[in-house]
């Protein structure tokens, strides 16, 4: 039996910024990974903490870490990430948007914020590959996210790594009750992580896509939805013959999803 190639794409939680020096269970499950992946040209991250109106690519040669975040562990803003960029890289972007007439912009000083560099730390310590941000576009919805994502495969081929963060759920006032004691039903937490899991598995795109309208569970669980959106990035690049396999599942902080999952093309593709 000829074995999987190893995922190329993948979609990973980077939960609170807390999770950079408390990673748990999730954090090991990347580090596990990290041990699996092929070691890439380029690091493509889109992170749901860097919204535009169009697409932009960051083309920083030298990407700062970026403290995005107040009230947290003083430890964490002593934190450096010194990640290196690609501009070289971030025309092979350019040219990937362009060819599928999407509009863009570049930005020569967007560094990493803590969606992006977080669960980068975990997954290249060394910071040895150069990395190169893409912004999300809010408004677009799940269809034009997913749409970048078809874009952005042809990288795939040319040894690219894509790796977009986020969180299945991602209900912030929910967090902030139950961590000032108030009894909430987090019971749609799960449900709603479940559901997702079942369509990624099953490879229901359309269903995916049309999340907000399919499941009962959705307005609760991604009030505003960003942090879900690089999921269907990920799923656009990873291809239609692609398997998701789940990294790791699990619910930490009363009702925030940390489940990730990769992205592996079949051996018929």
């Amino acid at each position: 039996m000829t074995p999987s190639p190893a995922p190329s794409v993948l979609f990973v939680a980077h939960g609170s910024p807390m999770f950079a020096i408390r990673p748990g269970a999730a954090g090991a499950a990347l580090t596990a990974l990290a041990d699996e992946l092929a070691r890439p040209s380029a690091v493509l991250v889109i992170s749901p903490h860097w919204e535009t109106e169009i697409a932009t690519v960051g083309t920083a040669s030298q990407l700062e870490t970026i403290h995005d975040f107040g009230g947290f562990d003083p430890a964490l803003y002593a934190i450096q990430y010194s990640a290196q960029g690609s501009p070289q890289g971030a025309q092979e972007v350019v040219a990937a948007l362009e060819a599928a007439d999407l509009p863009l912009r570049t930005d020569a000083q967007r560094g990493l914020d803590h969606g992006a560099w977080v669960p980068l730390r975990v997954l290249f310590p060394q910071a040895d590959v150069p990395i190169v941000p893409l912004s999300i576009q809010h408004h677009g919805g799940p269809i034009h996210a997913f749409r970048v994502g078809q874009a952005l495969a042809p990288l795939v081929k040319q040894g690219w790594l894509i790796v977009a963060t986020g969180n299945i759920t991602h209900n912030l006032r929910d967090w902030q009750q139950a961590e000032m004691g108030a009894s909430i039903d987090s019971s749609y937490a799960q449900r709603f992580s479940d559901w997702i899991n079942g369509q990624l598995l099953s490879g229901n795109t359309a269903a995916l896509l049309d999340y907000r309208q399919r499941q009962s569970d959705a307005l609760r669980a991604q009030p505003r939805d960003e942090h879900l959106l690089p999921l269907f990035t990920a799923l656009g690049a990873a291809g239609s013959g692609a398997q998701a396999h789940a990294i790791h599942r699990g619910i930490t902080d009363h009702v925030i999803a940390m489940d990730g999952y990769a992205f592996e093309q079949t051996a018929a593709q």
